[in-house]
C-alpha cells in the first residue's frame, strides 16, 4: 500500500473480478474505498476458492483495505442510505464504481440529482447490456480456437480472467481521468464501457483484426510456442519442464551461445535459405529449431540449465504449479517488498500482496486485510452519512443494516 490517494473517497457496488479489482487497486494507493453489499452478502461473499470453514479467499483477495457496509437494498430506506453514501459531500468524494447499475435509483441520472458533479464509472457485459464474463467473451472473439496443443481442434478456454483484469485497471484510469476533469471544470462524468469491448479493442490493438480482415493466414494452435518469434518448452534430464524465449535478436543469440548450437542453426538457415535473425522466420521454422535444441536440454538438469541461463541473461522459466511457485519462487515471499505476511480474519496468516507500484514519494506500507461483511457499517453511517447514534441504532434494530462489530458491542451492553 501507499498513501498517494489519501483523502479520496470512492464507493463501490460490485461483483465478480473487474470492479472489485479496481476498488482494491485504489484502496492500495490510499483511497478510502467503501464497498456496499446486501445483508448476508452479495455474489462474491462465498466465491471460490474457499477455506474449509467456508470463508472466501476470493473475498479476502479482492477487498483488501476497503471498508464494508451491509444494507438491505430491497427497502426504500436502504436504497436511500446507499444513495447518501455515494453522493456524500466533499471535494474528494462523489465517485462511484459499479457493474451492478440499477436504473431508477442506482444510475447516473438518478444519483446526479443528489450531487451534480458525481463521477460514475460502470462496467457492462457487452455494449448491448447483456451479461458477459471472460468465459463467454473469449469464445465469442476466437481466442480458444488458437489456444491449446498444436494439431488439436477442440477450443481451450484460458484459466486467467484476462479481460476482467484489464477492465479493472481501465476502470481505475477512467475514474482518475474523470476526477482530473472534474478538478479542472467542476463537472461530473458518467463513464461506461463493456467487458467485451475491452477484449474486442485488444483484438484490434494486437493486430489480429487487421490481419484477419486483410486475408492473413488462418491462425492455428501452437501449443506453448511463442507466436511470431521463437519461444518453446523443453523437458530437462530431471523431468522438469522449462520455457525459453528467443524473441529479440539478443535473446536469440544468447540462447544459441549457451546451447552451443549456432553452427547447427547457421547450417540449417543456409540449407533452407532463410535468416534466423528475423523473428517471424524463427516462428515459421520453430519445429526445426526445437529439434536442434532438444538434445541439449534433455542432457542437462533444470538446475544446471538455470545457472547457465542466468549467467548469460537468457530469458527463461521453470513450469510450476501454484504450490511449487509459492514454495520456491522468492518473488512470492517477503523478499519481495510488495508482499507481507498478515493475519487474515477467518482464514489465517499468509502472504498478501500490496500494490505492485513503488512510488518514490510515498513509502510502501503493509497491505490491510479485507473486512468482514458489514464490518464498518456503523462508522460509515456516522462519518459519511452523518446519522446520529439513535438513528443508527434504529437501523440496526429494524434490520436495514447489519455489522458483526455492532452485534458484538451492543450484545454486551
Amino acid at each position: 500500500m501507499s498513501n498517494i490517494l489519501q483523502g479520496m473517497r470512492i464507493v463501490e457496488g460490485s461483483a465478480f473480478v473487474a470492479v472489485p479489482l479496481a476498488g482494491m487497486t485504489l484502496a492500495q494507493m490510499g483511497a478510502d474505498v467503501i464497498r456496499f453489499d446486501r445483508i448476508g452478502g452479495g455474489l462474491d461473499a462465498k466465491r471460490w476458492p474457499v477455506a474449509p470453514n467456508g470463508n472466501s479467499h476470493f473475498w479476502a483477495g479482492m477487498n483488501k483495505g476497503k471498508r464494508s457496509i451491509a444494507v438491505d437494498m430491497r427497502s426504500d430506506r436502504g436504497r436511500e442510505l446507499v444513495t447518501q453514501i455515494i453522493t456524500a459531500p466533499g471535494e474528494d468524494a462523489g465517485m462511484f464504481l459499479t457493474n451492478l447499475k440499477v436504473r431508477g435509483w442506482m444510475d447516473h441520472e438518478s444519483l446526479s440529482k443528489h450531487r451534480k458533479d458525481l463521477i460514475m464509472v460502470s462496467l457492462k457485459g457487452d455494449r448491448h447490456g447483456r451479461p458477459a464474463v471472460d468465459y463467454t467473451v473469449n469464445p465469442a472473439l476466437g481466442f480458444p480456437a488458437i489456444t491449446g496443443p498444436e494439431g488439436t481442434t477442440e477450443p481451450v478456454a484460458h484459466a486467467l480472467p484476462a479481460w476482467d483484469c484489464i477492465a479493472g485497471q481501465l476502470m481505475v484510469s477512467t475514474l482518475l481521468a474523470a476526477e482530473r476533469h472534474r478538478l479542472r471544470t467542476g463537472k461530473g462524468q458518467d463513464a461506461e464501457f463493456s467487458l467485451k469491448d475491452v477484449a474486442a479493442a485488444m483484438l484490434g490493438n494486437l493486430g489480429i483484426i487487421g490481419d484477419t480482415a486483410m486475408g492473413g493466414p488462418k491462425r492455428q494452435k501452437s501449443g506453448n510456442a511463442l507466436y511470431g518469434a521463437y519461444g518453446q518448452d523443453f523437458i530437462c534430464a530431471d523431468g522438469q519442464r522449462i520455457m525459453v524465449i528467443g524473441l529479440t535478436r539478443r535473446q536469440w543469440h544468447g540462447l544459441m551461445h549457451v546451447t552451443q548450437t549456432k553452427p547447427q542453426m547457421d547450417k540449417f538457415a543456409a540449407r533452407v535459405g532463410v535468416d534466423l535473425d528475423d523473428e517471424g522466420v524463427r516462428y515459421t521454422h520453430r519445429s526445426a529449431i526445437t529439434d536442434i535444441l532438444k538434445p541439449w536440454f534433455s542432457a542437462l538438469t533444470s538446475d544446471d540449465i538455470g545457472i547457465m541461463f542466468d549467467e548469460q541473461g537468457v530469458t527463461w522459466s521453470l513450469f510450476r504449479d501454484f504450490e511449487a511457485a509459492l514454495a520456491d519462487d522468492s518473488d512470492l515471499s517477503t523478499d519481495n517488498p510488495m508482499f507481507s505476511e498478515i493475519d487474515n480474519p477467518g482464514l489465517g496468516r499468509f502472504l498478501v500482496p500490496g500494490s505492485p507500484v513503488a512510488f518514490s514519494a510515498h513509502p510502501r506500507t503493509d497491505p490491510a486485510p479485507a473486512p468482514a461483511l458489514g464490518l464498518h457499517t456503523e462508522e460509515i453511517l456516522a462519518d459519511v452519512v452523518g446519522l446520529p447514534d439513535v438513528e443508527i441504532a434504529s437501523l440496526f434494530d429494524t434490520g436495514i443494516v447489519q455489522s458483526p462489530a455492532y452485534k458484538v458491542v451492543h450484545s454486551a451492553a
